[in-house]
C-alpha cells in the first residue's frame, strides 16, 4: 500500500520500512531480506565452529566461489580461516582524515591464512553515483555502508566471485551491541536510545511510528534483545542483501542464520567481554595475535557531507541537518535523494 508518509517517518526512526505492507509509490515495490529459514541452533564455541564449517561447505558443495569482506575485527577474521585456501578478499579504504584505515590490520589476517587481499577504496564520486542505482534496486532510501559493499561486491563479481561472505550479524547473535546492551531499559529509554532520529524534528509532517517498539513492550520496559534480533536484524541484513543483490552475488553470512539456544551473560557484556563467545573462538584461531579494538564499519559519511547545507524539499523542517553526526545527516541527505527519485 502507498503511504510515503509512513515511509519517510519510518525510515528516519528505525532506517528500515518497519511495515513491509507500505511502500513509498503504489509501482515501486521495496526490497526486503528474506531469511533462510534453516537455522543453526547454537549452544557454544563447538556448535559456532560447526556452522560456520558446514555453512562455507554447503557454497563450495554447491559450485559457488566464495570472496570475503575482510576487515580489521575479529568476525571475519574469524571467517578467514574456514574460507579455501587462496579465497580473496576486499578490504575497505577512505584516504580522507579522520576514517579509520583497517587495511594493515586485514592484510595481516589474509597473509595469515593464505588468502588474497584487495582494497576497495571508496571515492565521494563514486559513492553519490552507486546511491541512486542501489535505492533503484532498493525501492526505498540505503544506508550509508550499501554504497561501499556494493563496490566491494561489483569488483567480486568481476573477480567471478559468486557468494560474498562478510561478518554482518555476529554483534546482534554474540553480543557486540553493547551501547544497545548496556543496561535494562525502560521502554521510554529504549526507544530514545535505539531511534536514529526523531522524525518530528525533521519533517514538517513528522510523526512517531511505534509500532515496533510497541511490539516488544513489557509494561513499562521493553525486550530490547527481542527487538534487535527481529528489526535491528531485518534492517542490517537489507542492508548488505541490498547491496550485494544489486551487483549481481549473493550476499553470504552464517551469523545470520545462528540462534542462541542459552543467554546472554548481560553482566559480562556490560562488564566489556562483548561476544565473548566469538573472542574465544578468535583466541582459538589466532593465539598469537591480539585481539582488535571493536570498531563499526569505516565510512567517511562525516567527511562527505561535512559542507552540505541540507535538504531543501518543503517535505523537511529547515535547517533540520544542522548539529546532526554524519550517520543522521546521511539519513536526511539521501532520504531527499530518493524523495528527488521518485519525481523523476
Amino acid at each position: 500500500m502507498e503511504d510515503r508518509l509512513y515511509c519517510c517517518n519510518s525510515f528516519l526512526i528505525y532506517r528500515y520500512i518497519a511495515d513491509e505492507n507500505k511502500q513509498f509509490r503504489s509501482d515501486i515495490k521495496p526490497y526486503f531480506f528474506k531469511p533462510n529459514p534453516n537455522e543453526y541452533k547454537i549452544r557454544g564455541l563447538e556448535d559456532t565452529e560447526h556452522s560456520i564449517k558446514n555453512y562455507i561447505d554447503e557454497i563450495v558443495a554447491s559450485g559457488g566461489k566464495i570472496g570475503l569482506a575482510l576487515s580489521g575485527g575479529i568476525d571475519s577474521a574469524i571467517l578467514a580461516k574456514y574460507v579455501p585456501k587462496g579465497t580473496p578478499t576486499y578490504t575497505f579504504h577512505s584516504d580522507l582524515p579522520g576514517v579509520l584505515d583497517e587495511t594493515s590490520q586485514a592484510k595481516q589476517y589474509a597473509n595469515a591464512c593464505g588468502l588474497g587481499n584487495t582494497v576497495i577504496d571508496i571515492k565521494w564520486e563514486d559513492a553519490k553515483k552507486n546511491a541512486e542505482i542501489l535505492m533503484r534496486h532498493k525501492g526505498a532510501p540505503i544506508h550509508s555502508i550499501e554504497v561501499q559493499i556494493y563496490a566491494a561486491a561489483c569488483q567480486a563479481r568481476e573477480d567471478g566471485v559468486t557468494h560474498l561472505l562478510f561478518g554482518e550479524n555476529a554483534d546482534i547473535v554474540f553480543g557486540g551491541m553493547d551501547g544497545l546492551l548496556a543496561k535494562d531499559w525502560t521502554f521510554d529509554e529504549f526507544v530514545k536510545r535505539y531511534s536514529y532520529l526523531d522524525p518530528t524534528k525533521v519533517l514538517v509532517d513528522g510523526r512517531w511510528e511505534m509500532k515496533p517498539f510497541e511490539t516488544f513492550r513489557k509494561g513499562d520496559n521493553i525486550d530490547f534483545y527481542g527487538f534487535i534480533r527481529h528489526y535491528f536484524y531485518y534492517e542490517a541484513n537489507n542492508s548488505y542483501d541490498n547491496a550485494c543483490a544489486t551487483a549481481g552475488v549473493k550476499y553470504s553470512t552464517p551469523f545470520n542464520r545462528m540462534r542462541l539456544q542459552f543467554q546472554l551473560d548481560y553482566d559480562r557484556i556490560r562488564k566489556g567481554d562483548t561476544k565473548y563467545v566469538l573472542r574465544e573462538l578468535f583466541n582459538k584461531l589466532y593465539p598469537n595475535m591480539g585481539q582488535p579494538v571493536k570498531v563499526p564499519m569505516p565510512r567517511a559519511v562525516t567527511q562527505w557531507l561535512q559542507d552540505w547545507e541540507g535538504p531543501s524539499r518543503k517535505e523537511f523542517i529547515p535547517h533540520c541537518a544542522d548539529g546532526l553526526k554524519g550517520d543522521q545527516r546521511w539519513m536526511i541527505y539521501i532520504l531527499e535523494r530518493f524523495l528527488n527519485l521518485l519525481d523523476k
